[in-house]
């Protein structure tokens, strides 16, 4: 691995200070906007910080031409083989591919809102379905409730469309099915049973927990076990063990189970990028090149003028200044920390993952937080919080979340969807399984269905038969 002098870590490692150690975490585990408000607030209330405005090494401080980088801290010669160079770039570099120096980025490049839960649903499905059926779920989505349940009737809809009502209960059928399973229902009975029919063999006693669901949901939701089992026509601890599966298995709203709420998204929901937190090109001798991209136009630094006035302080100003001058150079110095652990993990990762970078997702390496911590000698929760909520664009303009270069099942989910993709007739589960055996991905028919969910794809007695010719 090549360190530039300034990169390297030292071999010895020192105690630091409480409030250093927390800043730099604190600072570790913010994206680039966060980061951007941070440094703007904290200029803003500290006088004794200064942003030298230009075009500026964001690690080093020395002045650049226009489309220049620094010579000392991202020296291209460095790196040997298919070792990446890595370095903090300036924002004209790193805010989107195809912009020259100098140039104004849009304030809305790659602008979006976090998806919603309808959008997240809509995309599941919308290969499935033709122009109108689009329309339809893109309405019927639209009436979502905060527990991700329909509240107008289909038959309203089909009135509305001037179609019949079987095209909207086919359209409805189809959002129930996506992710999260039971979404679109119009009761939360309806949902239950949704995702009770989606388990399959996996429940026990289905007509039991079907009716359970459709004549005993108020005993259901209250744990009265005996008058469960009376309704059933089965004993009490028959009746609670329906309960208990249906309790562990099934969830009455969809939304709030999956997405938080349709206002709150849940900490796993899909997130949406305005403008990635690194960059990594390719140069023409196929040397990877890594952006560690700052957030402000120009280097922060302590204020001379301050430092200078700070000898000659009033009596009353005189302690507060100090702090001030404590503090602004803890952020440096907590900024400097940063930036040199994501370069670091970028050493890394991009060398282990540099197939999945130029190839695609079906090349992911199976690769963890733990691992990378170790080879680099710190914490897990170090490289944690270095991952949350960062973005990176790829040499094809995509840009995904940094987490996703460690998510072990992508390359699994790559490979199922290619296979159904070229199946010539819908595959059960099972099938499935046996076919990704075959390409060494030896996992459960019922985690086949929990990757074919989590990529839209529906169950087979739902799929259409490729066509042929």
């Amino acid at each position: 691995m090549a360190f530039t002098p300034s990169l390297r870590p030292s071999p010895i490692q020192r105690p630091q200070a409480t409030a250093h150690l927390a800043q730099t975490m604190s600072l570790l585990g913010l994206n680039l906007q966060e980061l951007n408000q941070k440094i703007e607030s904290a200029l803003a209330a500290n006088p004794a910080l200064e942003l030298l405005e230009g075009r500026h090494c964001p690690y080093c401080g020395r002045q650049l031409r226009p489309g220049a980088y620094c010579g000392a801290c991202a020296p291209k010669d460095s790196a040997k083989g298919d070792e990446p160079v890595v370095f903090i770039a300036p924002p004209e570099d790193g805010y989107g591919r195809g912009t020259r120096s100098g140039e104004e980025i849009p304030e809305d490049f790659n602008a979006a809102q976090p998806e919603d839960l309808a959008s997240y649903v809509l995309r599941q499905i919308a290969s499935e379905l033709n122009e109108q059926e689009q329309l339809i779920a893109a309405h019927l989505l639209s009436t979502l409730d905060d527990d991700g349940l329909r509240t107008v009737p289909l038959i309203e809809v089909a009135r509305y469309y001037h179609v019949p009502v079987t095209d909207v209960e086919d359209v409805a059928q189809m959002i129930m099915l996506a992710d999260p399973v039971g979404v679109g229902a119009d009761s939360t009975s309806e949902a239950m049973l949704t995702q009770l029919r989606s388990l399959g063999d996996k429940v026990p006693n289905f007509d039991l927990c079907a009716r359970a669901i459709t004549d005993g949901l108020n005993a259901l939701s209250k744990k009265q076990y005996t008058e469960l089992g009376s309704l059933l026509g089965v004993s009490k601890a028959k009746a609670q063990q329906v309960a208990e599966f249906i309790a562990a298995n099934l969830n009455p709203f969809p939304a709030r189970a999956h997405w938080g709420s349709l206002r709150t998204q849940a900490v796993d929901a899909p997130q949406v990028y305005q403008r990635p937190d690194l960059i990594i090109k390719m140069q023409e001798d196929g040397r990877m090149v890594v952006e560690v991209t700052w957030p402000l136009r120009g280097v922060l630094r302590v204020n001379p003028l301050f430092q200078d006035a700070l000898q000659d302080a009033p009596e009353d100003k005189s302690e507060q200044w100090k702090i001030d001058l404590e503090q602004a150079n803890l952020l440096i110095k907590c900024l400097a920390q940063r930036n040199q652990a994501i370069v670091r993990l970028m050493q890394v990762l991009a060398v282990v993952q540099r197939e999945f970078i130029l190839s695609g997702d079906a090349h992911l390496r199976p690769f963890t937080r733990a691992t990378i911590a170790d080879e680099l000698g710190v914490h897990e929760s170090t490289v944690s919080r270095a991952v949350a909520g960062k973005s990176v664009e790829l040499p094809s303009g995509k840009i995904v979340p940094l987490a996703q270069f460690f998510d072990r099942s992508l390359h699994i989910r790559t490979a199922l969807k290619k296979i159904v993709k070229d199946e010539p007739k819908p595959l059960s589960d099972t099938t499935l399984a046996k076919l990704l055996a075959k390409e060494g991905y030896d996992i459960a028919r019922r985690t086949v269905a929990k990757y074919r969910t989590m990529e839209g794809i529906l169950p087979a007695h739902l799929r259409k038969p490729q066509a042929v010719g």
